[in-house]
């Protein structure tokens, strides 16, 4: 099904025609409104803050110190932080309040390239993000009418919309509605790793799809992130020179959000940095 010349709401008409977790008191202290600074690089060490409390964590594995819930048989997946920049029209960039969310070609399985207006392919490591969505309190079922939104920084580690030189770009941004089996697809590129965060990629759980023409409908705000031996090796590729620099600074030890645990949010990884990797997470939310 091919949604790229189609928004939201232009999908829902054609349509009609035929547990609040661990971190969500920190979603937008900042305020719906509120204006952030424009950084060079689109993540700073303070920029997807989410708390500064740990809990356990080993910070090698990721087998402890996770703090999803737990529903039926299956655990679900940690709320996070959307960082300072979700474009989900909860806060501003330097052009005032952003939302991805209502722009003309937004839901569709394709995020490398910026749509409507703009063309600009955003270059790197190939990556096809597979995650298959569940009901948690549903016996953990496949939840086949659910969307996902989700994003992610660039190569250099730049968010489309609000770092500097791209805030005319909205690429690595997309939606997407579960098939039957739960199953949403997104082709995208690996991300960089900037300072003060281990790469990592965000994502927005709606009930449905016509729900996620708004953020207020969002059931879940979570993370997850990649194989230390992935990273390593999609960073020894042309372009993500900083990246190399930046990631052994870091671990998941000292990362704000993954440090107290992060086996629900570490996708299995398959492939290699020359043929592209696929990226496969079971995400289980309540609703």
């Amino acid at each position: 099904m091919n949604h790229h010349d189609h928004s939201l709401e232009q999908d829902l008409q054609a349509m009609l025609n035929t547990q609040t977790g661990r971190r969500q008191s920190l979603r937008w202290l900042f305020g719906a409104a509120a204006v952030l600074p424009i950084l060079g690089c689109g993540g700073s060490s303070d920029g997807d803050t989410a708390t500064t409390a740990t809990t356990g964590s080993t910070g090698t594995t990721g087998t402890t110190g996770t703090t999803g819930t737990t529903a039926g048989s299956c655990s679900v997946i940690p709320e996070e932080t959307g960082g300072p920049y979700p474009a989900d029209g909860t806060n501003s960039n330097s052009g005032g309040v952003v939302n991805v969310l209502s722009q003309s070609g937004v839901v569709r399985s394709d995020i490398r390239s910026s749509f409507g207006t703009r063309t600009t392919t955003a270059p790197g490591v190939p990556l096809t993000i597979r995650l298959h969505i569940v009901n948690a309190n549903s016996g953990c079922a496949a939840a086949g009418q659910f969307a996902v939104y989700l994003w992610h920084c660039d190569r250099d580690g730049n968010y489309s919309l609000y770092s500097n030189g791209v805030t005319n770009e909205n690429y690595l941004r997309g939606v997407q509605e579960a098939d039957a089996n739960g199953d949403v697809t997104f082709m995208t590129i690996f991300p960089a790793c900037y300072a003060g965060r281990m790469p990592h990629v965000h994502f927005e759980v709606y009930p449905t799809l016509a729900k996620a023409s708004s953020a207020a409908n969002r059931i879940r705000t979570s993370q997850f992130t990649f194989p230390l031996a992935t990273c390593n090796e999609a960073y020894a590729s042309s372009g993500y020179s900083a990246s190399v620099r930046n990631l052994a600074q870091m671990s998941f030890a000292s990362d704000n959000v993954f440090s107290d645990g992060y086996s629900l949010q570490l996708a299995t990884m398959t492939g290699n940095a020359t043929d592209g990797y696929v990226a496969t997470l079971t995400v289980a939310v309540a609703a």
